[in-house]
């Protein structure tokens, strides 16, 4: 085991043991917790998916990969104290997870420490600051990446799993059946994040992730896993299925053709 390894092993024990105080007395996390903690590790597994095949040198995957087990860490607290995780109904859940770690002194020591600290911050943000640091921009990026990435994931296995037209709640209430708003149409278009306060629909909520797909998925690693996966298949259905109509289509359409650029 490299020093790298072993550090982020070292790192890792902290975190779940952190997590462990989480859990009640029959041991049991939480359904939404436990949802949580595996999510974390599937953007762990992505960080370092895309860090090996960016080839970033060891000292650019060590940031990243640990930002990425640390990225959430504030998740726990915010559902116990807000039970929520809509950071709009609570907390910025980045700004938590980044106060935790720095108050728990977790990456004291680690010569990438500040940098780590920052992706986790960055990382729900609607875009990287400009003028970081090579490093620090770079596990900010990945982070990113392999957090959207797992998202993806979560949409999909929600549609598998519940009827959208039955459970309006496990869509976030959002209108089915209606086309997406021009406004979020038009910053798709323009190669801009969108606000979530503009959201309207539940086509609304699906584009944002083509647009994802379009200009948000920074690394190219991160766009050929997102093709392999099939996620952007999944929602030209999906989209079909709730009234997405001819804007989604054609966002649909420009996503696919850069996929076929990878």
């Amino acid at each position: 085991m490299s020093a790298a390894d072993d550090g982020f092993e070292a790192l890792k024990a902290r975190y779940l043991a952190y997590v462990d105080t989480f859990r009640g007395p029959d041991g049991r996390l939480g359904e939404m917790l436990e949802l949580k903690l595996a999510h974390t590790m599937r953007v762990v597994d992505n960080a370092t998916r895309i860090a090996d095949g960016e080839g970033f040198d060891s000292e650019r995957r060590s940031a990243t990969i640990a930002a990425a087990l640390l990225h959430d860490t504030g998740r726990y607290e915010q559902l116990v104290k807000y039970d929520t995780f809509n950071d709009a109904d609570s907390i910025d859940h980045a700004a938590l997870s980044h106060d935790i770690v720095a108050r728990l002194g977790w990456v004291v020591g680690r010569p990438d420490a500040e940098a780590v600290l920052a992706a986790v911050l960055y990382h729900n943000r609607k875009e990287v600051p400009e003028g970081l640091d090579p490093l620090t921009e770079a596990a900010s990026h990945a982070v990113r990446d392999a957090d959207k990435l797992d998202i993806f994931r979560v949409l999909e296995e929600r549609v598998a799993t519940t009827d959208w037209r039955r459970d309006a709640k496990a869509f976030w209430n959002l209108k089915a059946g209606l086309p997406p708003s021009p406004a979020v149409v038009a910053a798709i278009r323009g190669g801009r994040s969108v606000d979530y306060s503009e959201i309207r629909t539940l086509s609304d909520f699906v584009l944002i992730q083509v647009g994802w797909m379009i200009c948000g998925l920074h690394y190219r690693v991160s766009r050929r896993l997102c093709a392999e996966r099939g996620h952007l298949a999944f929602r030209r259905r999906f989209l079909d299925e709730i009234g997405g109509g001819a804007e989604a289509e054609e966002l649909c359409d420009r996503a696919e053709r850069l996929a076929l650029s990878v």
